[in-house]
């Protein structure tokens, strides 16, 4: 009997959980390896200043590798997700609107949208996300937001309020990781981390077992 396109964008959906790694730069398919390595739930390859030839072939490898270990979301590209095989897709404040990817990539695929309010989650949803971004928890490590970092009390309120996994994004690392998933996200979602790290791939062990821990702890107090 063959599995429905629901049942298929159901189980995707209940595998965001975890760490959450974003790949990119010269070599984002080491970077992958490395992540997944280390226990990485999922992986987006975010290439923005790539050829779309140089992107889908990375996504392609890292789907390969990445097979019944790990998510693959592609940054932006809903066109490139679809084409490489990966899991779904994952949209910025600038990329295509939720239904415009969501006609492209069809019902099976995950899309993500990135958000700095409660409200703004909800109308991702609305609109026919399955999860969003949430962000940033901490001032950002890679890259300057024009709005203030939402902190652990909000994450936890947004986390509370949504019936979809909410991936919490900005300046996470090893200190603070297992907080963000006692206040409620289903994933954490690093860059420099993991990826800049002297091991990456034992950081990516580090920040997955942290994360595990605060979740467990959460669980023991809901």
């Amino acid at each position: 009997m063959p599995v429905s396109e629901a049942s298929v964008s159901a189980g995707r959906r209940a595998r965001l959980g975890g760490l959450y790694v974003i790949v990119g730069g010269a070599d984002p398919v080491a970077q992958a390896r490395a992540a997944i390595g280390g226990g990485a739930r999922a992986v987006q390859v975010r290439m923005k200043d790539a050829p779309a030839g140089a992107v889908l072939e990375a996504t392609r490898r890292i789907v390969a590798l990445a097979a019944g270990r790990a998510l693959v979301l592609v940054n932006d590209r809903a066109d490139l997700a679809l084409l490489g095989g990966a899991d779904g897709v994952h949209l910025g404040d600038d990329d295509l609107p939720v239904p415009e990817a969501r006609r492209l990539v069809g019902p099976d695929l995950l899309v993500g949208r990135t958000t700095r309010t409660l409200e703004e989650a909800r109308a991702a949803l609305a609109e026919g996300a399955d999860h969003v971004g949430y962000g940033p928890i901490f001032a950002s490590r890679s890259k300057a937001l024009p709005v203030p970092p939402r902190g652990l009390a909000a994450l936890a309120e947004v986390a509370r309020a949504l019936p979809a996994p909410v991936v919490a994004i900005g300046g996470i690392g090893l200190d603070d990781v297992a907080a963000v998933a006692r206040a409620g996200a289903a994933c954490a979602a690093v860059i420099e981390a993991v990826v800049g790290a002297a091991d990456p791939e034992a950081a990516a062990a580090r920040m997955q077992a942290a994360f595990e821990a605060g979740r467990a702890a959460r669980g023991a107090n809901p």
